[in-house]
């Protein structure tokens, strides 16, 4: 009796997951927003309960009719998360609700005074965020086409930041200090992150593809070898004379990522984030419409499918991660030339974050940006709900951890029903993996070799449709 109640359990927990995957871009969206409210909903009621249990003078919030007090308000929480990584445009509790003093531009002869305006240090630090997180959830986003989990996208960003610094610094005096030579070495510092990463992310590649080493313990491990590796060479070797941190020394200020609009002290460049969603078109172009791309794909979906097509399996693995490396190493880059301006210690977890993003985006290059606007804003919110409000900073980071938690996990149960699918075979309504039109049965029967040709021999091991025993011919010829 247990067991038959297990095995129907098991079927309604199927059944459930390959509703998911069906699912259409709109219900997608849908089931994000209503994710999102719910989430805000949930964050709502933690926020009463732990205002309730602290302890303070005046209470920041009356419940109406009951008359409770409460030392947090949730409504100025939230309103100060969103509102804050915007820089404040609108007002709090005030008869207007847009800032009565935005304005994007100031024209003192007719009397405008200067106020708010979209290019503020604010905006600017979620912006940064945002840009940042687009290497890193692309970095993921690939690993994870190709059927792999590179968890170790932080160590990738860590490696090449650091030889970012180095190379740039190493070769500044070769070229003019002007704009030109800052451009020549910004690219220099840009191809030597992504060499960096590129290199450490073939390690655990080339382990997975040669040695069957799992990629996740193989990605973690080296997480920690290249932090420790990059502390210890900083703090002995590349160290800044007279700096009371361990950090390299500064690149020069011609060969930084500067804003052209945004403030200089918000961290944050308009060039990065062009260079960030060239990548993602690229990187989308790259999986969608090359033979690369689609053995890659196919390799992730069915690797018997792929094995069967002629795609060469385990250098697809080992290429697959050198890009998701090296994208992570060009995070890394842009986190140097654009907001800290030289490698210190104290690395973001910009890599961490990049899972979730690429999970939200159901690993989809054209998802990425969204996705990582979203964390952007959250991070960039939660400074300032640390700054305008009591409430801890933990609590604060159970609130950010709680939107990306239920607008995530749809996403993430839409993956897992895309792999029981595969698992137990094609023909389901989640067998369409990658995008419309390209299930397991059409991969596994297009026979594409690694460079695309479709050169796979059609009548190979067939049997003979006619039923009349002869044998299979080959060049399309009948037999006598």
């Amino acid at each position: 009796m247990s067991t038959e109640r297990g095995a129907a359990l098991r079927a309604r927990a199927y059944e459930f997951l390959r509703r998911f995957v069906g699912l259409t871009g709109v219900e997608r969206l849908l089931i994000a927003f209503a994710a999102l409210v719910l989430s805000v909903a949930v964050g709502f009621l933690i926020v009463l309960v732990s205002g309730r249990i602290a302890e303070c003078s005046t209470a920041a919030w009356t419940m109406p009719i009951t008359g409770l007090g409460f030392c947090y308000d949730p409504f100025q929480v939230y309103f100060v998360l969103f509102n804050g990584a915007l820089g404040n445009p609108f007002y709090l509790w005030e008869p207007a609700l847009l800032n009565p003093e935005w304005l994007p531009v100031t024209i003192p002869l007719l009397g405008f005074m200067p106020g708010w305006s979209p290019l503020n240090n604010s905006f600017a630090l979620t912006m940064s965020e945002t840009t940042l997180l687009i290497f890193t959830g692309l970095s993921v986003a690939v690993a994870f086409r190709a059927g792999l989990f590179n968890i170790g996208t932080q160590g990738q960003l860590v490696v090449g930041g650091l030889l970012t610094a180095l190379v740039v610094v190493a070769a500044a005096p070769v070229f003019p200090a002007n704009r030109v030579g800052g451009l020549a070495l910004i690219a220099l510092g840009i191809v030597a992150g992504a060499v960096g990463g590129g290199v450490w992310g073939a390690i655990p590649g080339a382990l997975k593809a040669y040695a069957d080493a799992n990629e996740v313990i193989t990605t973690i491990m080296l997480n920690f070898i290249a932090a420790n590796l990059a502390y210890v060479l900083v703090l002995e070797v590349f160290r800044a004379e007279g700096s009371s941190v361990v950090a390299t020394e500064r690149v020069p200020d011609y060969a930084r990522i500067d804003p052209w609009f945004f403030p200089t002290t918000g961290d944050f460049a308009e060039a990065a984030l062009l260079i960030g969603l060239v990548v993602v078109v690229g990187l989308y172009v790259l999986l969608e419409h090359t033979p690369f791309g689609y053995d890659l794909r196919v390799s992730g979906i069915q690797p018997l499918a792929a094995e069967y097509g002629g795609v060469n399996a385990k250098l697809t693995t080992v290429r697959a991660m050198t890009i998701s490396g090296a994208l992570g190493g060009i995070g890394g880059s842009m986190w140097v030339l654009m907001a800290e301006g030289r490698w210190l210690e104290s690395v973001p977890d910009l890599g961490f974050d990049g899972i979730a993003v690429s999970i939200l985006a159901g690993n989809n290059p054209l998802g990425v940006f969204p996705a990582a606007a979203l964390f952007g804003v959250l991070k960039g919110g939660a400074l300032q709900v640390g700054f305008q409000t009591d409430v801890p900073p933990e609590l604060i980071g159970v609130l950010r951890g709680l939107i990306i938690l239920f607008v995530a996990m749809p996403e993430f149960f839409r993956l897992i029903g895309r792999r029981l699918d595969v698992e137990d075979g094609p023909g389901g309504p989640g067998s369409d993996r990658d995008g419309p039109g390209e299930s397991v049965d059409e991969a596994t029967d297009a026979g594409s070799d690694a460079d695309g040709s479709g050169s796979t021999d059609p009548t190979a091991g067939s049997e003979d449709p006619t039923g009349s025993g002869s044998e299979p011919t080959h060049g399309g010829e009948s037999s006598a």
